[in-house]
Parts: C-alpha cells; sequence; structure tokens
C-alpha cells in the first residue's frame, strides 16, 4: 500500500488542479494521495469528483505557523472544514496572503525587478497567492533560473531583500484548533534549513506535550542522517513517523509517492481522526 500524506494543488500554490492531482496519484500507483493546500480547503470538493477507483484522497490542510523566529508549517488531517474557529484563522492567514505579496512585489520593484502585480496575479490564478506566485514571476522575467532559486535571502527567504511578514499562526494554538475540529496533527518538514531557521528540538517536545500527533521524517528536504535523527526523536516523544512527496506539481523537482507513510502509522492517523473520515475513489461518478 502506497501512501502519500502532502500534496498540493492549484488551490493553493502547486500546478496541478485538484482534479488533475487525484488522476497523477492514481497514476503514480498511490493507493492514498493528501490534499493539503496552505490553509485552505477549496479544492477538495474537485479532488473528491475526479477521485479514481482504486485512490483514497485523505483531505486535509496546511497550516502557516510561526515560533520565533522559525516558519512552521503544520499538516491537519481529517477536521472538520466547517468547524468555525479553525475556518476562521484559516481565512485570516489566507486573507493577509493579498496585500502581503503586494508588499513584496513594491519591494521587488525597488530593487529593479519589473514585476507587476497582475502577472502574480495570472500565474496565481484561482490558488491562494503566496511566495512560490512570486517566485515563478521572477523564473518568467529571467530573474532566477528556477523557483527554489528564489528562495535565498537576496530575494525572497525569511529576512530576505523583498521578505514581508504575514499573519502566522501560533502553532501551539493551530494544534488545539486543529484537535477541536476532530483532526490529527502532523509537523512538516520540520528540519528542512534551506527553507529558514528551524525549530529546535525543545520546541518539538513542547509541541508533542501540547497535543502534536506526528513528524514528517521521511521528505525530499531531509538527508539520510537527518531521517534517522527525526525518527529516533519520533519514538522518543511518542510521535508518529510519516512521509510524503510535498508535490507542487512543475513548482519543485519531487514527484508523487518520493517518499510514503508506513500503513500502520496511516491506520492509527484515521483511527484518530472524527472530524471527516478519507474518501475512497467512484471513478470520478459523483458520491452521493
Amino acid at each position: 500500500m502506497r501512501i502519500d500524506l502532502h500534496a498540493h494543488s492549484t488551490a493553493s500554490d502547486g500546478t496541478d488542479t485538484p482534479a488533475e492531482l487525484v488522476r497523477r496519484a492514481a497514476g503514480a500507483g498511490l493507493d492514498v494521495v493528501a490534499l493539503t493546500d496552505h490553509d485552505t480547503t477549496h479544492g477538495h470538493a474537485e479532488a473528491i469528483a475526479a477521485l479514481p477507483e482504486g485512490l483514497t484522497l485523505v483531505t486535509g490542510a496546511e497550516l502557516s505557523c510561526r515560533l520565533g523566529g522559525a516558519g512552521v508549517h503544520l499538516l491537519a488531517y481529517l477536521f472538520d472544514p466547517e468547524e468555525p474557529d479553525l475556518l476562521a484563522e484559516r481565512e485570516l492567514v489566507r486573507d493577509d496572503r493579498v496585500p502581503r505579496a503586494h508588499a513584496m512585489i513594491a519591494k521587488l520593484r525597488e530593487l529593479g525587478v519589473p514585476i507587476t502585480w497582475e502577472r502574480v496575479a495570472r500565474i496565481a490564478g484561482d490558488g491562494s497567492v503566496g511566495r512560490p506566485h512570486i517566485a515563478s514571476a521572477l523564473v518568467d522575467l529571467g530573474v532566477v533560473g528556477s523557483v527554489s532559486d528564489a528562495f535565498t535571502p537576496e530575494w525572497l527567504a525569511d529576512g530576505g531583500r523583498a521578505y514581508v511578514e504575514k499573519h502566522d499562526s501560533d502553532p501551539f494554538e493551530a494544534i488545539r484548533l486543529v484537535k477541536a475540529a476532530g483532526g490529527v496533527a502532523v509537523l512538516a518538514h520540520p528540519a528542512a534549513p534551506k527553507r529558514g531557521e528551524t525549530l529546535p528540538e525543545s520546541a518539538l517536545a513542547d509541541l508533542a506535550a501540547a497535543g502534536l500527533d506526528g513528524i514528517e521524517v521521511d521528505h525530499m528536504d531531509h538527508d539520510p542522517a537527518t531521517r534517522a535523527r527525526l525518527r529516533g526523536l519520533a519514538g522518543e516523544l511518542g510521535l508518529l513517523a510519516t512521509g510524503s512527496s510535498d508535490y507542487h506539481g512543475s513548482h519543485k523537482t519531487c514527484v508523487l509517492g518520493e517518499f510514503t507513510t508506513d500503513p500502520e502509522v496511516y491506520g492509527e492517523i484515521i483511527r484518530r481522526a472524527t472530524g471527516a473520515f478519507p474518501v475512497p475513489g467512484a471513478g470520478g461518478r459523483r458520491i452521493t
């Protein structure tokens, strides 16, 4: 059984529509895929409507948080998407993305980059605009060679020349909200230094004590030594160890199913969730 618990669509900063994503997941030989767009569940209905037979969809979201100077991404699985407190927090984070993008574009123009809001908005489409869309615009303009090249101190990395802070949730509060909505909370790529400052292990212990369910251990941004260390830490803290691709389509080099989650861990996630259930595929037929 092949299970990938972290993937993005055009509902946030991926390049595949939700329907394309689930079809690609089935084509990649996955049995289970999680749709975890940034701070939104807007892609779920389309993904469910297109879900092929033989593929199960785990509904979720990747919540943007910050603790001190470290950006923290929290994967929330199988929560009730209509639970009002968690919904309000997601909307607060998402609504701050547009003024932040405008401010980053203004900084880039001051640096001599001929970028416009119209170009970035066209790239984002119906998705929730974010730094990857601005990075794609920089690629299109020939300023950088790839999206990852834009996430450096010279441009869009945390604290970089064109960086602008946005509203992020407190991870302890986010965990509380996810659990109250019947969901399961897993810390995404916690030891990926190229993404900026990472959390100290003492903070991971504090998050575990606050109700964190797991750590995303197997991820493209964790080298083998880091994965081994995180797996041991998860065991010490009583946390689940997951694996996933963090697929974004053509925005990243990772492929669906590049890293996967153990079926027993997946089963435990399902057992803990009370807000929603995984959705089995019906060959793209409407589920009633």
